[in-house]
C-alpha cells in the first residue's frame, strides 16, 4: 500500500469509527428517554404512556444489531490496535448494556400498566430518590463516554452503593405496607419490581463507567470496585 493509500485508509477508518460512535450515542439517548418515559408512566399510573415506552424498545434493539454488525466488520477488516481496539471492544459491550437498559425500562413500563389498575399507594420518596440517582448515573455514564471523562466515570461507579441502599429501603417499606394493608399487595409488589429494575439500570450504568475507564486509561476496574476510589486499578493488556 502506498503512503497515499495508507492515509486514505486511515481517514476512512476514522470516519467509520465516528459513524459507529454516533450510532452508539443515538442508542444511549433513546435508552435514557425510554427509562424516563417508563418512570413517568409509573408516577402517573398512565397505561398509555407505559405502552408508548414499551414500543420504543424496538428501535433500541435495531440500533444494537446495527452497531454490532458494524463493529465486528471493523474488527475483522481493520484489525485495530491500542485505543481503537479498546474502543471497538467497549462499543460492543456498551451497546449490549444499553439494550439491557431498554429491557429494564420495558419491565418498569409493564409495572406501570399493572399499577394503573391497582390500589393507590402513598407517595414513596425512597423510590423517587432511587429513580433520580439511577437516571443520573445513566446520564453521567453517557456523558463520560462522550467526553472521555474517566473521573466522571469513576464517580458514576461510586454511586451504585447508594442505589442499593435505596432498593433495600423500598423493599422494607413495601413489606410493611403489605402487612398493614393486604389490599395493597399487588401495588406494593409492582413497586418492588420497579425498584429492582432501577437497581439493575444503575448496575448497567456502572458497567458503562467501567468501560469508559478502560477506553481512556487502558485500566480494568471491573470486579475491583474497592479500587475505583484509590486509583489502584489493574493495568490493561494494551498500551494507549
Amino acid at each position: 500500500m502506498s503512503p497515499a493509500d495508507s492515509v486514505r485508509a486511515s481517514r476512512h477508518f476514522d470516519q467509520e469509527l465516528q459513524e459507529l460512535r454516533e450510532l452508539l450515542l443515538r442508542m444511549a439517548s433513546r435508552s435514557e428517554e425510554q427509562v424516563r418515559d417508563a418512570l413517568t408512566a409509573v408516577k402517573r399510573r398512565d397505561a398509555q404512556a407505559a405502552q408508548h415506552s414499551i414500543e420504543r424498545d424496538r428501535e433500541i434493539d435495531a440500533l444494537e444489531l446495527d452497531i454490532e454488525e458494524r463493529a465486528i466488520a471493523l474488527l475483522a477488516r481493520r484489525q485495530p490496535m491500542a485505543t481503537d481496539l479498546r474502543t471497538l471492544v467497549s462499543t460492543l459491550k456498551i451497546s449490549n448494556d444499553l439494550e439491557r437498559v431498554g429491557d429494564h425500562a420495558v419491565n418498569i413500563a409493564q409495572c406501570a400498566k399493572r399499577l394503573a389498575e391497582a390500589v393507590p399507594l402513598p407517595n414513596l420518596s425512597e423510590l423517587d430518590r432511587m429513580a433520580d440517582v439511577s437516571t443520573e448515573m445513566l446520564r453521567d455514564a453517557i456523558a463520560a463516554f462522550i467526553d472521555r471523562d474517566a473521573d466522571l466515570a469513576r464517580d458514576v461507579c461510586r454511586r451504585d452503593d447508594q442505589v442499593d441502599r435505596y432498593n433495600d429501603s423500598v423493599f422494607r417499606v413495601m413489606l410493611a405496607e403489605m402487612s398493614r394493608n393486604p389490599n395493597a399487595i399487588v401495588a406494593a409488589l409492582q413497586m418492588m419490581l420497579v425498584a429492582r429494575n432501577l437497581e439493575r439500570i444503575a448496575d448497567l450504568a456502572t458497567n458503562l463507567g467501567e468501560d469508559v475507564i478502560y477506553i481512556v486509561e487502558a485500566k480494568t476496574v471491573k470486579h475491583h470496585a474497592e479500587e475505583i476510589g484509590s486509583d489502584q486499578e489493574e493495568e490493561g493488556d494494551y498500551d494507549q
